[in-house]
């Protein structure tokens, strides 16, 4: 099984959170657009059907793939900033 690049996994959640707010202040065709796109990458590239299904795998994926913490410095919760992308 192919696994997908856990960089560009976290870019594409960026940029999808970042227009789903953009899309929340303001609605813009292009704007809706790309995010249709992000969506479909995201879907493809971990193998789901919809979107929500689509960022709980890559969430996971990107949670089996953080580093260990370096020594002497106590791990990051979750990945690294405590957060986790809410749809």
């Amino acid at each position: 099984m192919l696994v997908p690049d856990p960089k560009i996994v976290r870019q594409l959640l960026t940029r999808y959170a970042t227009l789903q707010i953009a899309q929340a202040e303001r609605h813009s065709p292009t704007a809706a657009r790309e995010l249709e796109d992000v969506s479909y990458t995201l879907c493809v590239m971990t193998a789901a059907s919809r979107v929500d299904e689509a960022i709980a795998r890559a969430d996971a994926l990107l949670a089996r793939r953080t580093p260990e913490a370096a020594p002497g410095r106590p791990p990051e919760p979750n990945g690294g900033n405590g957060l986790r992308l809410a749809v």
